[in-house]
């Protein structure tokens, strides 16, 4: 039965997380369609982190995913991330409105993401690690799926658009009628503020929190403009259809991530998590 959970549940997380880089994909065409300027460029990938962040937060001073089952979260998260990223295509024109809707799109994402590792703790004890790897793994995949979109599908923004948000809804659906509770799963606390002080006040917890915000400070900006660089860097040497051969290249480097996640999720049981981790940043950053 864990496998049969992992499995459906890192096929919603990979249709669900296609969300994420929607917009990002297609900014060349947006840029042009819309008059953006770098700035503008830069905020469609921000504003869904910013949504991102706001939404975890939410998430926490609220407790949702302990008032509401986990499932249930991330099935309407996933619903309202398809229909905020959708209405781009109808409604928004450039500017205030695309944001709006792209910071909206992050928030809902907050539903997505972490409630579907408590999912996927309640059925792993042994081995967690690995279903770890295998879920972040899905949801890298997932992350990278709009720049292959672009490749397979055509260059117009607007199917990209609706094409991920057509995939986030079905993800919200696999997860509500095949995704079951495991039996591990735990009640959580209520949110207490001096918990925040507690967490920094614990060495150990810190350091992770930190290695981990230098990790994704690193990480999405290499995800958000390494398809740009490798568009400009192949126009300028002449290179045949440079956006297609870049959204391509955009998808593997991203991609590859998940061939990793499994590998580190495998070796993190064997080894440690740590050890692993350390490797992987120091790789990573060099």
């Amino acid at each position: 039965m864990k496998w049969r959970m992992l499995f459906a549940l890192s096929v919603a997380e990979c249709l669900g997380m296609g969300l994420w880089f929607s917009a990002s994909a297609v900014v060349e065409p947006l840029s042009i369609e819309w008059g953006l300027t770098e700035s503008g460029r830069a905020w469609l990938t921000m504003s869904v982190q910013a949504g991102f962040v706001l939404g975890t937060l939410l998430s926490a001073l609220l407790n949702l995913s302990d008032i509401f089952n986990a499932r249930h979260l991330f099935a309407i998260s996933a619903a309202l991330g398809a229909i905020f990223n959708g209405q781009i295509v109808f409604v928004a024109d450039g500017g205030a409105i695309a944001l709006l809707l792209r910071f909206l799109t992050g928030v809902t994402l907050a539903g997505v993401y972490p409630p579907g590792m408590k999912i996927m703790a309640s059925w792993f004890k042994e081995g967690r690690g690995m279903a770890m790897g295998v879920l972040v793994g899905a949801l890298t995949l997932g992350s990278a799926s709009p720049h292959l979109l672009r490749v397979v599908g055509g260059p117009e923004w607007r199917h990209l658009m609706l094409t991920a948000s057509i995939a986030a809804a079905a993800a919200g659906l696999i997860c509500f009628l095949f995704v079951k509770d495991g039996p591990h799963g735990v009640s959580g606390a209520r949110f207490d503020a001096r918990y925040i002080l507690k967490v920094f006040a614990n060495r150990e917890v810190r350091l992770a929190n930190f290695g981990y915000l230098g990790h994704m400070w690193e990480l999405y900006a290499v995800w958000t403009w390494i398809p740009i660089f490798m568009t400009r860097s192949f126009s300028a040497y002449g290179v045949d259809q440079a956006a297609k051969w870049a959204a391509l290249g955009g998808f593997g480097v991203i991609g590859i991530g998940a061939v990793g996640c499994v590998i580190a999720g495998l070796l993190a049981d064997r080894y440690g998590r740590t050890t692993i981790t350390i490797a992987s940043l120091v790789i990573s950053g060099a």
